[in-house]
C-alpha cells in the first residue's frame, strides 16, 4: 500500500489526491465561471452561480490544505530538466498556488460586496469578507476576471510542461504525480 508521506523520491497518495482533486475543482470551475460571466443572469441559472462558488472555495480549502500538508511532508525535489526549464517551472508553480488562494478570494470578496451570500454547496453559509459596495463588488469581480485568464494560461503551460517532459524528455515526472514512484 502506497504511504500517504512523501519521500524524497515519491510523491504520498494525499500529495496526489490533493494534486488531482485541485485539478479537477478548477478544471470544473473554469468552464463554468467563463459561462456565467457571459450569461444573462435568470432565476433558473441562479444554482450555476452557487455551484461556481463551491467549487472556487473548495479549491480554496484544498489548497490550504496542500500548504499544511506540504509543511508537514515536503514533496520531493522536482527532476531536473535544465536551468531554464527549472526556473519556468518553479515560477509556474509558485503563480498557481497565488492564484489558487486568490482566484476564491477575489470572488468571496466581490460576492459579499453584492450583498449576496457565498453559500457552499448548500449548506455552509460564508461570512461576508468585504462590505456591500459597489467599488468593492467591481474591484473584485475585475481582479477575479483578470486572475481567471492568467489561472487559464498557468493550466495551458503546466499541462504543457508536463506533457513536454513526459514525451519529450521522456523524465518520470508525469509519472511520479500520477503513481507516486
Amino acid at each position: 500500500m502506497m504511504a500517504a508521506r512523501n519521500t524524497v523520491t515519491s510523491f504520498g497518495w494525499l500529495t496526489r489526491a490533493l494534486h488531482w482533486g485541485t485539478a479537477a475543482l478548477v478544471l470544473a470551475a473554469m468552464p463554468l465561471g467563463l459561462w456565467i460571466a457571459r450569461a444573462e443572469i435568470s432565476l433558473s441559472d441562479l444554482w450555476l452561480f452557487g455551484l461556481h462558488k463551491s467549487l472556487g472555495i473548495s479549491v480554496l480549502v484544498l489548497t490550504a490544505l496542500r500548504i499544511l500538508w506540504h509543511k508537514r511532508s515536503p514533496p520531493p525535489d522536482p527532476l531536473p530538466a535544465g536551468p531554464l526549464a527549472d526556473r519556468l517551472s518553479r515560477l509556474v508553480h509558485r503563480l498557481f498556488y497565488a492564484g489558487l488562494i486568490l482566484m476564491p478570494l477575489s470572488g468571496w470578496i466581490a460576492s459579499s460586496a453584492t450583498g449576496l451570500d457565498t453559500v457552499v454547496f448548500n449548506r455552509v453559509t460564508l461570512p461576508r469578507i468585504a462590505p456591500v459596495s459597489e467599488t468593492w463588488e467591481n474591484a473584485g469581480f475585475a481582479l477575479h476576471g483578470t486572475l481567471g485568464l492568467v489561472l487559464i494560461g498557468l493550466v495551458v503551460l503546466h499541462v504543457v510542461g508536463a506533457v513536454s517532459r513526459a514525451v519529450g524528455a521522456r523524465d518520470r515526472t508525469l509519472q511520479r504525480m500520477i503513481g507516486g514512484r
